[in-house]
């Protein structure tokens, strides 16, 4: 089979979106994860571990776009480098990568991989796009289960979020990856900014629970960086159509 889109992490929450987009866009598919799986319907599956650096030149042949979704908690910036270097030797003519909000001004580790991931990307010399997203709905209200299975709900203070939704975002990097390279385009974020607090609540009003809140505050250079809302984009972003209210009504609600 040969395609000319590969999508890394194209078994995740967002590649899975992504996927049935590209298909339905006339686009042959590769999809490369660590455990692979069966090709069908336009999609070629490939395992590869773009953290060890396996599999991943044999991923890359052929293809003239890759969509490098794959991520983890750690190692995001070794991890792209060597997805680059592989696009690099093959010739790909578009490396689209997507991000997240404040991977250029949050001290925490995470964001400091997801940084040195983007700095792998522009210093590849490949044309690339880059998106920055916020948090997704999926991860906050994973977030919000952990957090209220206990009586108590811890509720730091000045933590604020964008949760914007898996579709909003699969839409707009198919759009990337089907248009020309941009470089570093408008974040991506939510319709609403929340304070953890009003996450919780609106996640326990409508999964029916309730619990009690205990106002935290977070120490150091990270609460001080999430009260100042550096993890934020107020200014200049696109704004996805689908609130927080609307993912809990669907997912939970239901």
């Amino acid at each position: 089979m040969s395609a000319s889109i590969l999508v890394t992490g194209g078994t995740g929450t967002l590649g899975s979106l992504i996927v049935p987009q590209l298909r339905e866009a006339g686009r042959e598919v590769r999809v490369l994860s660590r455990r692979g799986g069966t090709s069908a319907d336009g999609v070629e599956q490939v395992r590869a571990d773009l953290l060890k650096n396996e599999g991943i030149d044999d991923a890359v042949k052929g293809v003239d776009t890759v969509l490098h979704l794959a991520g983890g908690a750690k190692g995001d910036d070794e991890a792209t480098r060597n997805l680059v270097r592989a696009a690099k030797d093959a010739g790909v003519r578009h490396l689209v990568y997507i991000s997240v909000i404040g991977a250029n001004t949050m001290p925490i580790g995470y964001f400091r991989a997801k940084l040195g991931a983007e700095q792998a990307v522009t210093g590849s010399g490949l044309p690339w796009t880059t998106l920055r997203a916020a948090q997704f709905n999926e991860l906050v209200l994973k977030m919000m289960g952990s957090m209220t299975r206990f009586p108590v709900v811890p509720n730091p203070g000045g933590l604020r979020f964008q949760p914007v939704d898996g579709r909003d975002v699969a839409e707009r990097m198919v759009e990337l990856a089907l248009g020309a390279p941009s470089g570093l385009v408008a974040d991506l974020t939510g319709p609403k900014v929340y304070t953890m607090g009003e996450l919780a609540r609106g996640y326990l009003a409508v999964a029916g629970k309730r619990r009690l809140h205990l106002p935290v505050r977070i120490p150091g250079k990270i609460g001080r960086a999430y009260r100042a809302g550096v993890n934020l984009s107020l200014d200049k972003a696109t704004v996805g159509t689908r609130t927080w209210e609307d993912f809990l009504a669907e997912h939970v609600g239901r």
